[in-house]
């Protein structure tokens, strides 16, 4: 993929971080869960859920307020709410669920909660990735850890022709925490040998940023 792409695949998700929720007083006035949610009020929560208030309603962005929550890494807020029976795989308008964000923010606390609560770990965002393709870009080793062993495959490949092992090493930094990364998705089995849509390889990749350790692990495997 060419720098341009590659800028614009990271602007994207650069703006993906801001929660597109209503402001002010319109979001305190019409979407008073998700504003409790925000504030990780679990009291508020639990007076509006026993008012009658859905606990899945969807404010203009088409975020739950579970959603909101992790936008915030409420962990609080998060738990009531899922424990109410919050849908942890709904998506918004832009294909965010709090899954997938949980697992692309390294929110890990909610992420494990979404885990043990029917998480799809087969849904993608709007790049067609799993979980745990932005994660590995990202450098959270242990959200990393966690999806792998919550079984999430390891190499799925996005819209854009790469798997978390692609991701890591060409949008990450080369540093400590992509290089444990490279070393758990190579351990869970990821295929050292598949290439991105234009037919380069992990370690190709690797040798033309300089990321001699990376190179090294995957020299390991017998990468090619």
């Amino acid at each position: 993929m060419h720098r341009r792409s590659i800028l614009a695949y990271g602007s994207a998700w650069a703006l993906a971080a801001i929660p597109l929720t209503s402001s002010g007083n319109e979001a305190m006035n019409d979407f008073p869960l998700h504003a409790a949610a925000r504030n990780n009020d679990a009291a508020r929560i639990r007076k509006l859920l026993a008012q009658g208030v859905k606990v899945d309603a969807r404010d203009a962005s088409g975020a739950t307020a579970l959603l909101a929550a992790t936008h915030a890494n409420q962990i609080d807020a998060a738990k009531v709410l899922i424990d109410a029976g919050a849908d942890v795989n709904a998506k918004d308008n832009i294909h965010d669920s709090t899954y997938l964000y949980a697992g692309a923010r390294g929110h890990l606390e909610i992420l494990k909660m979404t885990l043990s609560h029917d998480a799809d770990l087969k849904s993608v965002n709007r790049y067609g990735g799993t979980a745990l393709i932005p994660a590995a870009e990202r450098g959270h080793v242990e959200t990393v850890r966690t999806l792998i062993d919550a079984g999430v495959e390891v190499d799925h490949v996005n819209r854009l022709g790469w798997t978390a092992l692609l991701e890591a090493i060409i949008l990450g930094n080369g540093g400590e925490r992509h290089q444990k990364i490279v070393s758990l998705l190579v351990k869970a089995g990821a295929n050292v040998n598949l290439a991105d849509g234009e037919g380069v390889t992990p370690l190709q990749h690797a040798r033309k940023h300089g990321y001699r350790e990376i190179e090294s692990i995957l020299r390991a495997t017998n990468a090619q």
